[in-house]
């Protein structure tokens, strides 16, 4: 079945993907030992310019990793010591460490039952009963920690984007910055009915983190992230932080980091970038397939694509009632899977401080211990795609394991 002969069908598949470009990354590596230009430079500046092209926005400044991206840019939009800023249990850990490395407290609203990311109305129902707005200033406070809430963190989770309209519409009334956790959706589209049309993820907060880590839909040969904005004046901060705080060499006007993207990844992500658009349309054929596949599979709930989608797929996530049973079963039939992610951070050991407990995001809990991340990337064949759904139906239906996901039975 697989087209690398043991019936392996891996989770992600990145030798196809860079044997089909080889050529193109070696001159890349070629061309930065002829110039010895290896951090910063025009090749930078080349890739920043094509990035924020693509995204829609005015300005891309790339930097170690999508973590830094994410620091950074609530560095710069201002987001610093005892502020509080607001994202969901369900994201990677990197999420909130940027907003307590920026010097905030992270808190947390839990998800769209459908869509797994940030769920506006209980985005609404925490500004309305945590929060009040200070009258005089417009400062956004919650109530109880006395703590000003200065930003929204909503995470493009899997590919698709959050529902941004009523997020930004909150945090325009509330007075609050929005950045965008981009880092799983790298040419992923919004219909905003606001501004009637589709936009970019990384193109609609105040800024937005991207990250490349290998595996991303447009993924480095290594570490890498960069910032998106339309704020020339965060853009500019940036740059600085990303380089010891430096505004020019040796002068150093704020304490910063080592934060820099390297040239040999800004060109690999150069010659990546150019067929992006292609490789994420495969992945939407990809998943496509899957959804046919599975429409007549009970008790599999597959990614749900709302009218206001144009997901591109980073991961391929279905719900089911025994997930590790089934993650069992594909291990033994040579599919690799993985969990994105199995405990929601509000519970992980690291935030034991923010006094959170089971049962208080329901909705996150819920999702954690049902969802698989089955395989998904470009090179993905119809064949691999068919053993991995005939595996899943095995389990389940012949294993009579047909118990429906505790939140929701299928979407149509």
């Amino acid at each position: 079945m697989s087209h690398n002969g043991n019936g392996r069908v891996p989770f992600v598949d990145l030798v196809a993907l860079h044997r089909e470009i080889q050529g193109e990354l070696l001159d890349v590596f070629k061309t930065t030992l002829e110039t010895a230009g290896f951090i910063g430079g025009p090749v930078v500046e080349s890739f920043e310019r094509e990035f924020a092209e693509y995204c829609g926005v005015d300005c891309c400044v790339g930097v170690g990793s999508g973590t830094d991206a994410l620091r950074f840019a609530l560095m710069a939009a201002g987001v610093g010591l005892g502020d509080i800023a607001l994202t969901v249990p369900l994201t990677f850990v990197a999420t909130t460490e940027a907003i307590s490395q920026a010097g905030a407290r992270p808190a947390f609203v839990d998800v769209d039952p459908r869509t797994c990311t940030m769920d506006p109305l209980e985005l609404q129902r925490y500004l309305e009963t945590q929060c009040e707005l200070d009258s005089r200033t417009g400062q956004c406070f919650h109530r109880a920690l006395r703590r000003p809430v200065t930003a929204i963190v909503p995470v493009h989770l899997y590919g698709q984007t959050a529902d941004m309209d009523p997020i930004l519409a909150l945090a325009e009334h509330y007075n609050l910055t929005v950045i965008e956790d981009a880092c799983q959706a790298h040419g992923a589209e919004y219909f905003s009915k606001k501004d009637n049309q589709w936009r970019k993820g990384g193109s609609m907060g105040h800024a937005a983190a991207f990250s490349f880590y290998p595996g991303k839909n447009l993924g480095a040969c290594g570490e890498g992230g960069a910032v998106t904005t339309n704020d020339g004046e965060i853009a500019k901060k940036i740059r600085t932080l990303r380089d010891h705080g430096q505004s020019k060499k040796y002068y150093h006007d704020v304490e910063g980091y080592n934060g820099r993207l390297d040239s040999i990844q800004a060109g690999i992500l150069s010659v990546k970038l150019c067929h992006l658009s292609e490789w994420n349309t495969k992945r939407r054929q990809a998943a496509q397939r899957y959804d046919q596949l599975f429409s007549s599979t009970p008790g599999v709930v597959t990614p749900a694509l709302p009218e206001w989608s144009r997901a591109v797929y980073h991961l391929y996530v279905i719900r089911v009632h025994d997930r590790d049973g089934l993650q069992r079963h594909l291990s033994k039939a040579n599919i690799e899977t993985g969990i994105h992610y199995p405990v929601p951070l509000h519970l992980q050991k690291a935030y034991d401080g923010l006094g959170y407990r089971a049962g208080d995001f329901p909705v996150s809990e819920a999702v954690a211990s049902e969802i698989l991340s089955l395989p998904m990337y470009p090179q993905l064949q119809a064949a691999q795609q068919r053993r991995i759904v005939d595996e899943v139906n095995d389990f389940i239906v012949d294993g009579g394991v047909l118990g429906s996901p505790a939140l929701l039975t299928r979407i149509e």
